[in-house]
């Protein structure tokens, strides 16, 4: 894992920046940025692929979190 990439995405993703966020998520595959891309697509509105990230979490869930700037600060606070 690349925390201060991963915290890079955070941050862009907070801002509004999808697009950027997503492609940091997606250059790692651990469960912190699979957590990260779980929420990308959560709020991109693409439920299926969202699932499909949270069930590479280590047992984070879709319905964790009903706000997912909440969950994006819930990251950005495991990254600190």
């Amino acid at each position: 894992m690349n925390k201060e990439a991963l915290k890079i995405a955070v941050e862009a993703a907070l801002d509004g920046e999808w697009d950027k966020s997503h492609k940091i998520a997606q250059d790692y595959s651990d469960v912190m940025a699979n957590w990260l891309h779980a929420v990308l697509h959560k709020i991109e509105g693409d439920v299926w692929n969202s699932h499909y990230w949270y069930a590479r979490t280590a047992g984070k869930q879709y319905e964790d979190f009903a706000d997912a700037r909440d969950e994006l600060m819930a990251i950005q606070q495991v990254l600190d």
